[in-house]
Protein backbone atom coordinates (compact mmCIF):
# COMPACT_ATOMS: atom_id res chain seq x y z
CA UNK A 1 0.00 0.00 0.00
CA UNK A 2 1.20 2.99 -1.35
CA UNK A 3 0.45 6.23 0.83
CA UNK A 4 -0.94 9.26 -1.25
CA UNK A 5 0.79 12.77 -0.58
CA UNK A 6 -1.82 14.40 1.28
CA UNK A 7 0.50 16.06 4.13
CA UNK A 8 3.90 17.34 3.91
CA UNK A 9 5.56 14.39 5.87
CA UNK A 10 4.35 12.35 2.71
CA UNK A 11 7.04 14.21 0.88
CA UNK A 12 9.85 14.38 2.93
CA UNK A 13 12.91 14.07 3.22
CA UNK A 14 12.38 15.22 -0.67
CA UNK A 15 10.71 18.01 0.53
CA UNK A 16 12.67 21.36 1.05
CA UNK A 17 10.58 23.33 3.93
CA UNK A 18 11.08 26.83 4.28
CA UNK A 19 8.79 29.36 6.93
CA UNK A 20 6.56 30.39 4.16
CA UNK A 21 6.00 26.56 3.40
CA UNK A 22 4.96 26.08 6.88
CA UNK A 23 2.85 29.56 7.05
CA UNK A 24 0.98 28.93 4.27
CA UNK A 25 0.28 25.29 5.43
CA UNK A 26 -1.34 26.55 8.43
CA UNK A 27 -3.44 29.65 6.86
CA UNK A 28 -4.68 26.43 4.65
CA UNK A 29 -5.19 24.38 7.51
CA UNK A 30 -7.22 27.38 9.19
CA UNK A 31 -9.67 28.21 5.78
CA UNK A 32 -10.19 24.15 6.13
CA UNK A 33 -11.35 24.22 9.43
CA UNK A 34 -13.45 27.05 8.99
CA UNK A 35 -15.41 25.44 5.72
CA UNK A 36 -15.52 21.87 6.41
CA UNK A 37 -14.52 21.28 10.49
CA UNK A 38 -15.95 24.17 12.45
CA UNK A 39 -20.01 23.28 12.07
CA UNK A 40 -19.50 19.43 12.06
CA UNK A 41 -21.95 18.36 15.17
CA UNK A 42 -19.59 16.73 17.64
CA UNK A 43 -21.82 13.81 17.86
CA UNK A 44 -20.55 13.32 14.11
CA UNK A 45 -17.17 13.34 15.20
CA UNK A 46 -17.61 11.20 17.69
CA UNK A 47 -19.09 8.53 16.02
CA UNK A 48 -16.30 8.77 12.75
CA UNK A 49 -13.68 8.22 15.39
CA UNK A 50 -14.55 5.53 16.75
CA UNK A 51 -15.29 3.75 13.99
CA UNK A 52 -11.92 4.19 12.90
CA UNK A 53 -11.07 3.38 16.31
CA UNK A 54 -12.50 -0.46 15.60
CA UNK A 55 -11.15 -0.13 12.25
CA UNK A 56 -7.71 -0.09 13.89
CA UNK A 57 -7.86 -3.11 15.80
CA UNK A 58 -9.18 -4.87 12.66
CA UNK A 59 -5.83 -6.61 11.19
CA UNK A 60 -7.25 -6.59 7.78
CA UNK A 61 -7.56 -2.48 8.08
CA UNK A 62 -4.88 -1.30 5.72
CA UNK A 63 -3.30 1.01 7.72
CA UNK A 64 -3.18 -1.51 10.82
CA UNK A 65 -1.54 -4.23 8.52
CA UNK A 66 1.00 -1.23 7.53
CA UNK A 67 1.85 -0.40 10.71
CA UNK A 68 2.52 -3.79 11.97
CA UNK A 69 4.38 -4.81 8.95
CA UNK A 70 6.88 -2.21 8.62
CA UNK A 71 6.43 -0.74 12.45
CA UNK A 72 9.63 -2.38 13.57
CA UNK A 73 11.81 -1.25 10.81
CA UNK A 74 9.69 2.69 11.42
CA UNK A 75 9.53 2.57 14.98
CA UNK A 76 11.90 0.11 16.89
CA UNK A 77 8.98 -1.58 18.38
CA UNK A 78 7.98 -5.32 17.54
CA UNK A 79 5.03 -6.43 15.58
CA UNK A 80 3.65 -7.83 18.85
CA UNK A 81 4.83 -4.98 21.09
CA UNK A 82 3.03 -2.49 18.49
CA UNK A 83 -0.18 -4.41 18.33
CA UNK A 84 -0.85 -4.74 22.06
CA UNK A 85 0.03 -0.74 22.34
CA UNK A 86 -2.11 0.07 19.03
CA UNK A 87 -5.18 -2.38 20.76
CA UNK A 88 -5.05 -1.47 24.05
CA UNK A 89 -5.27 2.13 22.81
CA UNK A 90 -8.17 2.38 20.45
CA UNK A 91 -10.26 -0.13 22.75
CA UNK A 92 -10.33 3.05 24.63
CA UNK A 93 -12.05 5.08 21.65
CA UNK A 94 -15.37 4.47 21.58
CA UNK A 95 -18.56 6.47 21.62
CA UNK A 96 -19.57 5.70 24.98
CA UNK A 97 -16.16 6.75 26.44
CA UNK A 98 -15.91 9.87 24.18
CA UNK A 99 -18.73 11.37 25.06
CA UNK A 100 -17.96 10.90 28.79
CA UNK A 101 -14.72 12.39 28.14
CA UNK A 102 -16.40 15.60 27.12
CA UNK A 103 -19.33 15.25 29.94
CA UNK A 104 -16.22 15.22 32.24
CA UNK A 105 -14.51 18.27 31.07
CA UNK A 106 -16.96 20.48 29.81
CA UNK A 107 -20.54 19.54 31.02
CA UNK A 108 -22.27 18.11 28.19
CA UNK A 109 -20.67 17.57 24.90
CA UNK A 110 -23.42 19.80 22.85
CA UNK A 111 -21.82 22.53 24.61
CA UNK A 112 -18.97 22.56 21.63
CA UNK A 113 -22.11 22.72 18.99
CA UNK A 114 -23.95 25.95 20.91
CA UNK A 115 -25.00 27.82 23.77
CA UNK A 116 -26.03 25.62 26.50
CA UNK A 117 -26.66 25.82 30.45
CA UNK A 118 -26.03 23.48 33.14
CA UNK A 119 -28.50 23.34 36.39
CA UNK A 120 -26.11 25.45 37.84
CA UNK A 121 -25.76 28.21 35.01
CA UNK A 122 -29.80 28.31 34.39
CA UNK A 123 -29.91 29.51 38.33
CA UNK A 124 -28.00 32.20 37.32
CA UNK A 125 -29.40 33.06 34.33
CA UNK A 126 -26.95 32.30 31.79
CA UNK A 127 -25.66 29.60 28.84
CA UNK A 128 -22.46 28.87 27.89
CA UNK A 129 -20.62 27.47 24.78
CA UNK A 130 -17.18 26.23 24.65
CA UNK A 131 -14.76 26.85 21.65
CA UNK A 132 -11.80 25.08 20.40
CA UNK A 133 -8.63 26.86 19.19
CA UNK A 134 -8.40 27.98 15.64
CA UNK A 135 -5.07 25.83 14.97
CA UNK A 136 -3.49 24.26 17.73
CA UNK A 137 0.24 23.16 16.91
CA UNK A 138 1.66 20.33 18.36
CA UNK A 139 5.38 19.64 19.28
CA UNK A 140 5.54 15.63 19.87
CA UNK A 141 8.27 13.80 21.27
CA UNK A 142 9.69 10.92 19.85
CA UNK A 143 9.51 8.02 22.33
CA UNK A 144 5.70 6.87 22.16
CA UNK A 145 2.69 7.22 18.97
CA UNK A 146 -0.25 7.28 21.27
CA UNK A 147 0.39 10.33 23.03
CA UNK A 148 0.63 11.85 19.78
CA UNK A 149 -2.19 10.28 17.97
CA UNK A 150 -4.50 11.30 21.35
CA UNK A 151 -3.63 14.75 20.85
CA UNK A 152 -4.91 14.73 17.19
CA UNK A 153 -8.33 13.02 18.52
CA UNK A 154 -8.49 16.14 21.59
CA UNK A 155 -8.13 18.57 18.57
CA UNK A 156 -11.16 16.92 16.50
CA UNK A 157 -13.32 16.73 19.44
CA UNK A 158 -12.67 20.18 20.00
CA UNK A 159 -13.12 20.96 16.20
CA UNK A 160 -9.58 22.45 16.06
CA UNK A 161 -7.64 22.50 13.19
CA UNK A 162 -3.98 21.30 13.78
CA UNK A 163 -0.19 21.22 12.96
CA UNK A 164 1.65 18.26 13.96
CA UNK A 165 5.75 18.56 14.23
CA UNK A 166 6.83 15.21 14.56
CA UNK A 167 10.39 14.58 16.22
CA UNK A 168 12.78 12.84 13.84
CA UNK A 169 11.91 9.14 12.79
CA UNK A 170 9.12 9.41 15.04
CA UNK A 171 6.18 10.31 12.61
CA UNK A 172 5.57 6.71 11.08
CA UNK A 173 2.20 5.51 13.23
CA UNK A 174 0.82 9.34 13.64
CA UNK A 175 1.16 9.38 9.45
CA UNK A 176 -0.75 6.33 9.04
CA UNK A 177 -3.44 7.60 11.72
CA UNK A 178 -3.75 10.72 9.84
CA UNK A 179 -4.40 9.16 6.36
CA UNK A 180 -6.54 6.84 7.84
CA UNK A 181 -8.85 9.71 9.11
CA UNK A 182 -7.97 11.37 5.45
CA UNK A 183 -9.41 8.38 4.17
CA UNK A 184 -12.47 7.78 6.30
CA UNK A 185 -13.67 11.80 5.78
CA UNK A 186 -11.32 13.77 3.91
CA UNK A 187 -12.91 17.08 5.21
CA UNK A 188 -11.69 16.13 8.53
CA UNK A 189 -8.43 14.70 7.55
CA UNK A 190 -7.69 18.38 5.22
CA UNK A 191 -7.53 20.11 8.63
CA UNK A 192 -4.51 18.00 9.36
CA UNK A 193 -0.74 18.51 8.71
CA UNK A 194 2.39 16.59 9.76
CA UNK A 195 5.87 17.54 9.03
CA UNK A 196 8.89 16.42 10.74
CA UNK A 197 12.16 18.72 11.12
CA UNK A 198 15.17 18.58 13.43
CA UNK A 199 14.61 19.98 17.51
CA UNK A 200 15.18 23.30 17.35
CA UNK A 201 14.82 24.58 13.96
CA UNK A 202 13.86 28.42 14.94
CA UNK A 203 12.73 29.52 11.91
CA UNK A 204 10.23 27.50 10.73
CA UNK A 205 8.67 27.12 14.54
CA UNK A 206 8.58 30.20 14.13
CA UNK A 207 6.25 30.70 11.67
CA UNK A 208 4.61 27.93 13.26
CA UNK A 209 4.38 29.51 16.72
CA UNK A 210 2.76 32.56 14.71
CA UNK A 211 0.19 30.94 12.64
CA UNK A 212 -1.14 29.11 15.81
CA UNK A 213 -3.97 29.88 18.60
CA UNK A 214 -2.45 27.14 20.92
CA UNK A 215 1.18 25.31 21.34
CA UNK A 216 0.76 21.78 22.75
CA UNK A 217 4.41 20.33 23.41
CA UNK A 218 5.68 17.22 24.77
CA UNK A 219 9.60 16.51 25.87
CA UNK A 220 12.10 17.67 28.12
CA UNK A 221 11.55 20.38 30.57
CA UNK A 222 14.41 21.87 29.08
CA UNK A 223 12.98 21.74 25.55
CA UNK A 224 9.50 23.35 26.84
CA UNK A 225 11.11 26.12 28.63
CA UNK A 226 12.97 27.55 25.09
CA UNK A 227 9.49 26.75 23.70
CA UNK A 228 7.57 28.69 26.19
CA UNK A 229 10.22 32.04 25.99
CA UNK A 230 9.90 31.92 22.29
CA UNK A 231 6.37 32.04 21.51
CA UNK A 232 4.61 35.62 20.74
CA UNK A 233 2.42 37.06 23.02
CA UNK A 234 -0.97 35.80 23.75
CA UNK A 235 -0.33 32.36 22.44
CA UNK A 236 -1.38 29.32 25.27
CA UNK A 237 0.98 26.78 25.88
CA UNK A 238 0.26 23.44 26.98
CA UNK A 239 3.68 21.78 28.17
CA UNK A 240 4.06 17.89 29.35
CA UNK A 241 7.39 17.55 30.34
CA UNK A 242 9.55 14.76 31.93
CA UNK A 243 7.76 12.60 34.06
CA UNK A 244 8.73 9.09 35.52
CA UNK A 245 6.59 6.48 37.23
CA UNK A 246 6.56 3.70 40.07
CA UNK A 247 5.00 0.80 41.10
CA UNK A 248 4.30 0.03 45.08
CA UNK A 249 3.37 -3.36 46.42
CA UNK A 250 2.17 -4.19 50.01
CA UNK A 251 3.24 -6.77 52.38
CA UNK A 252 -0.44 -8.23 52.28
CA UNK A 253 -0.73 -8.56 48.52
CA UNK A 254 2.59 -11.01 48.87
CA UNK A 255 1.18 -14.66 49.48
CA UNK A 256 2.86 -17.29 47.05
CA UNK A 257 -0.23 -16.74 44.46
CA UNK A 258 -0.97 -13.05 44.75
CA UNK A 259 3.04 -12.37 44.19
CA UNK A 260 3.25 -14.23 41.25
CA UNK A 261 -0.25 -12.35 39.29
CA UNK A 262 1.65 -9.23 39.96
CA UNK A 263 4.76 -10.10 38.89
CA UNK A 264 2.84 -10.91 35.72
CA UNK A 265 0.88 -7.77 35.83
CA UNK A 266 4.02 -5.64 36.76
CA UNK A 267 6.01 -7.72 33.63
CA UNK A 268 3.35 -6.18 31.37
CA UNK A 269 3.98 -2.72 32.53
CA UNK A 270 7.84 -3.26 32.17
CA UNK A 271 7.33 -4.53 28.67
CA UNK A 272 4.52 -1.90 27.79
CA UNK A 273 6.26 0.12 24.42
CA UNK A 274 9.41 -1.10 25.80
CA UNK A 275 8.94 1.00 29.12
CA UNK A 276 9.66 4.73 27.47
CA UNK A 277 6.69 6.50 28.33
CA UNK A 278 6.60 8.48 31.49
CA UNK A 279 3.77 6.46 32.65
CA UNK A 280 6.44 3.25 32.57
CA UNK A 281 7.76 2.32 36.12
CA UNK A 282 11.48 2.76 36.94
CA UNK A 283 11.46 0.96 40.54
CA UNK A 284 8.53 -1.48 42.09
CA UNK A 285 8.93 -1.23 45.73
CA UNK A 286 8.01 -3.87 47.20
CA UNK A 287 7.26 -4.15 51.38
CA UNK A 288 9.31 -6.82 53.82
CA UNK A 289 7.63 -8.82 55.86
CA UNK A 290 5.40 -10.56 53.59
CA UNK A 291 5.14 -14.30 52.94
CA UNK A 292 6.66 -13.27 49.59
CA UNK A 293 10.21 -11.88 50.23
CA UNK A 294 10.81 -8.57 47.97
CA UNK A 295 13.88 -10.73 46.77
CA UNK A 296 11.77 -13.47 45.93
CA UNK A 297 9.66 -11.04 44.42
CA UNK A 298 11.97 -9.83 42.31
CA UNK A 299 12.90 -13.46 40.81
CA UNK A 300 9.29 -14.02 40.07
CA UNK A 301 9.12 -10.49 38.27
CA UNK A 302 12.01 -11.82 36.35
CA UNK A 303 10.40 -14.97 35.19
CA UNK A 304 7.10 -12.83 34.30
CA UNK A 305 9.51 -10.82 32.00
CA UNK A 306 11.41 -13.75 30.36
CA UNK A 307 8.06 -15.42 29.57
CA UNK A 308 6.67 -12.35 27.98
CA UNK A 309 10.11 -11.82 26.03
CA UNK A 310 8.79 -14.99 24.00
CA UNK A 311 5.86 -13.65 22.85
CA UNK A 312 6.31 -10.39 22.65
CA UNK A 313 9.80 -9.40 22.27
CA UNK A 314 11.38 -6.42 22.36
CA UNK A 315 12.63 -5.16 19.41
CA UNK A 316 15.93 -3.83 18.47
CA UNK A 317 17.84 -0.70 20.23
CA UNK A 318 20.36 1.28 19.00
CA UNK A 319 23.99 0.26 19.91
CA UNK A 320 24.00 3.49 22.28
CA UNK A 321 20.97 2.34 24.27
CA UNK A 322 22.57 -1.52 24.39
CA UNK A 323 25.98 -0.04 25.56
CA UNK A 324 23.95 1.66 28.24
CA UNK A 325 22.70 -1.75 29.57
CA UNK A 326 25.58 -3.84 29.45
CA UNK A 327 27.72 -0.91 31.50
CA UNK A 328 24.98 -1.13 33.99
CA UNK A 329 24.60 -4.69 34.07
CA UNK A 330 28.75 -4.85 35.04
CA UNK A 331 28.36 -2.36 37.79
CA UNK A 332 25.41 -4.53 39.06
CA UNK A 333 27.49 -7.64 38.65
CA UNK A 334 30.39 -5.93 41.26
CA UNK A 335 28.36 -4.93 43.21
CA UNK A 336 26.62 -8.58 43.35
CA UNK A 337 29.98 -10.13 43.96
CA UNK A 338 31.37 -7.59 47.16
CA UNK A 339 28.12 -6.45 48.86
CA UNK A 340 25.67 -9.09 48.86
CA UNK A 341 22.70 -7.06 48.96
CA UNK A 342 22.07 -6.55 45.10
CA UNK A 343 21.07 -9.38 42.99
CA UNK A 344 20.88 -9.24 39.00
CA UNK A 345 18.62 -11.56 36.69
CA UNK A 346 18.93 -10.96 32.81
CA UNK A 347 18.67 -12.56 29.40
CA UNK A 348 21.25 -14.51 28.05
CA UNK A 349 23.45 -13.54 25.20
CA UNK A 350 20.85 -9.88 24.16
CA UNK A 351 20.25 -7.09 26.39
CA UNK A 352 16.16 -7.80 26.09
CA UNK A 353 15.55 -7.44 29.64
CA UNK A 354 17.14 -6.96 33.30
CA UNK A 355 16.23 -7.07 36.96
CA UNK A 356 17.87 -5.69 39.46
CA UNK A 357 16.87 -6.32 43.16
CA UNK A 358 18.67 -4.10 45.76
CA UNK A 359 18.11 -3.58 49.18
CA UNK A 360 18.88 -0.19 49.19
CA UNK A 361 15.66 1.95 49.02
CA UNK A 362 16.50 5.31 47.26
CA UNK A 363 15.10 5.93 43.22
CA UNK A 364 16.92 4.86 40.70
CA UNK A 365 15.70 5.63 37.41
CA UNK A 366 16.29 3.31 34.76
CA UNK A 367 18.01 2.91 31.20
CA UNK A 368 14.53 1.92 30.09
CA UNK A 369 13.92 -1.17 27.14
CA UNK A 370 13.17 -3.79 29.99
CA UNK A 371 15.61 -2.56 32.81
CA UNK A 372 13.29 -2.50 36.21
CA UNK A 373 14.42 -2.28 39.56
CA UNK A 374 13.13 -3.65 42.37
CA UNK A 375 13.62 -2.23 46.24
CA UNK A 376 12.76 -3.28 49.68
CA UNK A 377 10.98 -0.92 52.19
CA UNK A 378 9.06 -0.89 55.50
CA UNK A 379 6.72 1.26 54.15
CA UNK A 380 5.05 3.86 52.38
CA UNK A 381 6.29 6.88 54.30
CA UNK A 382 9.98 5.07 53.29
CA UNK A 383 9.17 4.91 49.82
CA UNK A 384 8.36 8.98 49.81
CA UNK A 385 11.70 9.38 51.49
CA UNK A 386 13.87 7.41 49.20
CA UNK A 387 11.83 9.05 46.11
CA UNK A 388 12.07 12.62 46.99
CA UNK A 389 14.35 13.04 43.93
CA UNK A 390 12.00 12.69 42.07
CA UNK A 391 9.18 14.67 43.92
CA UNK A 392 6.63 16.90 41.35
CA UNK A 393 8.07 14.15 38.61
CA UNK A 394 6.45 11.41 39.50
CA UNK A 395 3.13 11.09 36.96
CA UNK A 396 1.88 7.14 37.89
CA UNK A 397 2.38 4.73 40.68
CA UNK A 398 0.63 1.48 40.37
CA UNK A 399 -0.05 0.44 43.86
CA UNK A 400 -0.88 -3.09 44.97
CA UNK A 401 -3.09 -2.65 48.76
CA UNK A 402 -5.87 -3.90 50.36
CA UNK A 403 -8.74 -1.73 50.10
CA UNK A 404 -8.70 -0.92 53.99
CA UNK A 405 -5.41 1.31 53.71
CA UNK A 406 -5.81 1.96 49.62
CA UNK A 407 -7.46 5.02 50.20
CA UNK A 408 -5.65 6.66 52.46
CA UNK A 409 -1.88 5.52 50.78
CA UNK A 410 -3.99 7.37 47.79
CA UNK A 411 -4.33 10.34 49.52
CA UNK A 412 -0.96 10.66 51.00
CA UNK A 413 0.42 10.27 47.50
CA UNK A 414 -1.93 12.59 46.42
CA UNK A 415 -0.26 14.97 48.50
CA UNK A 416 3.36 13.86 47.78
CA UNK A 417 2.50 15.27 44.24
CA UNK A 418 1.63 12.52 42.32
CA UNK A 419 -1.32 12.59 39.45
CA UNK A 420 -2.69 9.19 38.85
CA UNK A 421 -2.46 5.80 40.98
CA UNK A 422 -4.02 2.97 39.09
CA UNK A 423 -3.58 -1.24 39.53
CA UNK A 424 -0.41 -2.72 38.55
CA UNK A 425 -0.64 -4.09 35.35
CA UNK A 426 -2.38 -1.03 33.75
CA UNK A 427 0.26 1.76 34.18
CA UNK A 428 0.33 1.99 30.50
CA UNK A 429 -3.07 2.05 30.07
CA UNK A 430 -4.71 5.17 31.04
CA UNK A 431 -8.42 5.44 30.63
CA UNK A 432 -10.01 8.03 28.27
CA UNK A 433 -10.77 10.42 30.63
CA UNK A 434 -7.78 10.43 32.83
CA UNK A 435 -5.85 14.30 33.72
CA UNK A 436 -2.49 13.93 32.07
CA UNK A 437 -0.27 15.99 34.76
CA UNK A 438 -3.45 16.33 36.72
CA UNK A 439 -5.13 18.96 34.00
CA UNK A 440 -8.10 18.71 32.27
CA UNK A 441 -7.23 17.42 28.65
CA UNK A 442 -9.94 19.09 27.06
CA UNK A 443 -10.46 22.05 29.95
CA UNK A 444 -7.17 23.09 29.07
CA UNK A 445 -8.01 23.51 25.30
CA UNK A 446 -11.10 25.21 24.81
CA UNK A 447 -11.94 29.14 25.70
CA UNK A 448 -15.72 29.84 26.88
CA UNK A 449 -17.91 32.29 26.25
CA UNK A 450 -20.97 33.27 28.54
CA UNK A 451 -24.17 34.25 27.50
CA UNK A 452 -26.44 36.34 29.96
CA UNK A 453 -30.11 36.01 29.26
Amino acid sequence: MDLPNYFIIDTQPEARLSPGMITEACRQLKRNRAQYLRDIPTAQTITLLAQLADNWRDDLFPFRKMALEAGQEATGFSSASLARGLDEFFARITEENLHNLITQELGDPRRLDAPLATPEERADNRTAFARGPELIGHITAGNLPCPTLMSLIYGLLVGSAQFVKCAENAGFVPQLFAHSVYHTHPKLGACIELARWPGGDHPLEEALFNEADCVVAVGRDETLEAIRSRLPNGKRFLGHGHRVSFGYIHKDFLSRAMARELAKNAARDVAAWNQLGCLSPHVFYVERDGAVRPEQFAEMLSEAINELEQSEPRGEITDAEAGEIAHRRSCYEIREAHTGDVRQWMSEDSTAWTVVYEEESRFSTSCMNRFIHVKAVANLDETLHAAEMARGQVSTVGLAAPKSEAEAMVIQLAHWGVTRVCPIGQMQNPPLGWRHDGRPSLGDLVMWMDWEL
